[in-house]
């Protein structure tokens, strides 16, 4: 394997890491493309308010799309914000089997990493909870 996919592969198994990375990307692009991600980061903060939906709900519906369209590290980083929002075990399953249900097949293997990922930042939330 060449040292990119490797590096890949290892970050795929450790999601809160994967997230750290990613930021360095994204800032790197906001610092070539400001205008693009001031608005990017807009529509964000516009669609995760929390209004009729809550923004635990959000992060779940987040998440499951990220399943569907099969998004490694949109999995990340809804996975980590509905730990955060404090999502239970039981509420991702159950929006990993719509998700599952309404991609079929590949959404079945992106479930397996969209609940590693919520497992491993959730054990993180737990542990900073019990500081």
């Amino acid at each position: 394997m060449l040292p990119e996919v490797n590096e890949r592969a290892d970050q795929m198994n450790n999601w809160p890491q994967l997230t750290i990375g990613l930021n360095t990307l994204l800032r790197d692009l906001s610092g070539g493309a400001p205008t693009i991600m001031k608005a990017f980061t807009g529509m964000a903060q516009a669609a995760t308010a929390s209004k009729a939906l809550d923004a635990k709900t959000k992060e779940l519906i987040a998440l499951a799309i990220a399943v569907a369209i099969r998004c490694d590290d949109c999995i990340a980083f809804h996975a980590k914000a509905a730990a955060e929002h404090g999502a239970t075990r039981d509420e991702v399953s159950e929006t990993l089997g719509m998700a599952i249900y309404m991609g079929a097949g590949p959404s079945v293997m992106y479930a397996s990493h969209a609940f590693e990922a919520f497992t491993q930042f959730n054990a993180l939330s737990s542990a900073d909870v019990k500081k």
